[in-house]
């Protein structure tokens, strides 16, 4: 992470204030995210103050992804690159800072409270002096003392950032015209709990800070957005919102991701886009000269001039290839894997998928159909919005309606941040026929009006749709599964991530199935371990079904209904003691789960699909 910026202007002089992890860069703390360094606090520049020390960033290609992404953003008047789409964050120098190498900062929010006791003043960072990295306040003109960021920001929910108005709210509903000179401090109480901290000014005027948290008395976003820079602004008719900087609702990154898996069948089309810096002038007079191009010949090895002129035709006139849905292209690569044979082998490096169906010889358990050890799996991440106080939901393809609830990431740029992930995982895909039977059993059908009730219940359930039974089949057995696997083999619990496969029956491509991975960034990959652990699924579904049958919350747990009222609308039986995991490693963050779906549960009887232990 590179140089601070205070109020708008640049400081070049100014070392490196912290720094994040590159893959953190594009999701946790992306564009427009707040974060706590040592003495300040620091909103994330947008991709437009990214520096890559005068060089390209590394480019990370992912046809499939980039197709899929590019035909939303399109769809709200985006584009980005077809070559050069997806970059990693820029990696710093911690050796020899300079301003052209890392992601610059701003400061936010710009108003402090001084830390002496005895003077809690409310003042803005222009006002105080810094000394050797903090800021200091005169308190009286006696004593210096330093100060911190205030912890309250103003937000709304098309992710605009503000201060908050700690001069006008303070004189608001007092009956009188705002002094002329305020003079502001913020006083915390005996306890620092939230409803004891008020507001005060020199002329007498107060008021609790718990009064913004009624929206309907808060002014009228601006449509700031601080990470953008000074062009940043856009019209926004919203109600403001109160936002503690720290809080887990103040950003929520939108980040799509795709598997890499062989496309034959797209491989020229991608191999002329890759090479479209080159190919972009060809015709049948130039082809064959370029083709004299080491690395032209290598990637069109094999193919004639009459093929690629075609592509390149198809790519001028912004024809695409027809593919297949992110999750369902994935899902029929896994269900079309090779069965595994004695002495096969990953192939060498440069190949990003490798998985094999794996037949144990005691057989599957009951209601699985399929199991596929991912010997070698690579998976790219992009980020490609960002809100704020209430999370977007994607669709069972894993992807966000961008024109409803994203906030962009730069305004000059056409490539998005995204990071690499390579890893192994465990395919397990229910068998289709018994998941149809499952669905049309009296007693399931109304579990799920149980939970659509529930459903429509939650502010955000008009604006997506109900992602059905199977889902929360589907997600609740991935939880389950994932702790079985974390307390078995070692693994933790948040080294584990899932990606559910689902499409109901009436799908042109019906998906019931799960993928349970582990990988890191910035290696080559992961040691088989996870993939190990496959070949022993039944013992660690029966250790799963164990687990589920109980929890220690229970009987309050089992008799949950989404539709009452404790605001646990997407939940059925489910609670910390039993189905949720850390939320790296959960997909829909801990939303959509019901155990009494999976295994017998109190009080829901034929509603589980093992009703026995596999």
């Amino acid at each position: 992470m590179a140089n601070k910026w205070r109020g708008g202007a640049y400081n070049p002089h100014l070392e490196p204030d912290g720094k994040v992890r590159q893959s953190q860069a594009a999701s946790t703390f992306g564009p427009g995210a707040m974060i706590d360094l040592v003495h300040d606090a620091v909103v994330i520049g947008g991709l437009d103050f990214w520096r890559y020390d005068d060089k390209p960033g590394r480019v990370i290609s992912e046809p499939r992804l980039r197709d899929a992404i590019a035909s939303r953003l399109e769809q709200q008047g985006r584009k980005i690159r077809d070559e050069d789409s997806f970059r990693l964050p820029p990696l710093g120098d911690d050796h020899e800072p300079r301003r052209n190498c890392g992601i610059e900062v701003l400061e936010f929010p710009r108003w402090f409270v001084c830390q002496n006791r005895d003077c809690r003043a409310l003042v803005q960072s222009g006002e105080l002096v810094r000394k050797s990295d903090k800021y200091i306040h005169s308190c009286d003109g006696r004593e210096s003392s330093p100060c911190v960021p205030v912890r309250f920001v103003m937000a709304c929910k098309n992710g605009h950032l503000e201060e908050f108005p700690w001069t006008d709210f303070v004189h608001g509903r007092q009956g009188r015209p705002r002094c002329p000179s305020p003079s502001l401090r913020l006083h915390e109480g005996g306890t620092g709990d939230f409803s004891e901290v008020e507001v005060r000014c020199a002329c007498g005027a107060s008021r609790p800070v718990s009064n913004a948290l009624v929206p309907q008395v808060n002014p009228i976003c601006s449509g700031q957005r601080p990470w953008l820079g000074r062009e940043g602004q856009e019209p926004c008719g919203e109600s403001l919102r109160l936002l503690v900087r720290t809080a887990s609702n103040s950003y929520f990154p939108q980040v799509v991701s795709a598997l890499s898996i062989p496309e034959p069948e797209q491989g020229l089309h991608d191999a002329v886009r890759e090479n479209w810096s080159t190919l972009q002038i060809a015709n049948e007079a130039t082809l064959s000269v370029l083709r004299q191009i080491p690395k032209i010949q290598f990637a069109f090895e094999g193919r004639g001039d009459a093929e690629i002129l075609k592509t390149i035709d198809d790519i001028r006139q912004g024809k695409q290839p027809q593919r297949d849905a992110l999750r369902t292209a994935e899902f029929k690569q896994f269900a079309g894997s090779l069965s595994e044979r004695t002495g096969d082998l990953p192939p060498p490096k440069g190949h990003y998928f490798f998985a094999r169906t794996f037949k144990p010889a005691s057989g599957l358990p009951v209601g699985i159909s399929r199991l596929v050890l991912a010997h070698r799996l690579r998976e790219v991440r992009v980020q490609v919005g960002l809100t704020r106080l209430e999370s977007a939901t994607p669709d069972l393809q894993g992807e966000y309606d961008l024109g409803v609830t994203t906030a962009p990431l730069g305004l000059q740029t056409d490539w998005l941040p995204a990071t690499e992930v390579r890893g192994e995982g465990i395919f397990i895909q229910l068998d289709e026929a018994a998941v149809q039977r499952w669905e049309n059993r009296p007693e399931v059908m109304k579990r799920g009006r149980e939970l659509y009730e529930g459903f429509q219940k939650w502010p955000d359930g008009s604006k997506v749709d109900f992602p059905g039974t199977r889902f929360y089949l589907l997600h609740s057995l991935s939880h389950l599964l994932m702790t079985a696997l974390s307390v078995e083999c070692g693994y933790g619990a948040s080294a584990l991530t899932e990606r559910i496969y689902c499409a109901p029956a009436t799908d042109p491509t019906p998906m019931a199935a799960i993928l349970i991975s582990t990988g890191s960034t910035g290696t080559e990959g992961t040691l088989g371990g996870l993939v190990e652990q496959g070949r022993h699924l039944r013992a660690h579904l029966q250790r799963a079904f164990d687990m589920g049958k109980l929890c220690s919350n229970d009987p309050v747990c089992a008799s949950h209904k989404p539709s009452s009222l404790t605001e646990r609308y997407l939940e059925g039986a489910a609670c910390h003691g039993c189905l949720f995991v850390a939320e790296c490693s959960c997909e829909r963050f801990n939303k959509y789960l019901d155990r009494a779906l999976v295994v017998p549960a109190l009080g829901h009887d034929g509603v589980a699909f093992f009703p026995e232990r596999p």
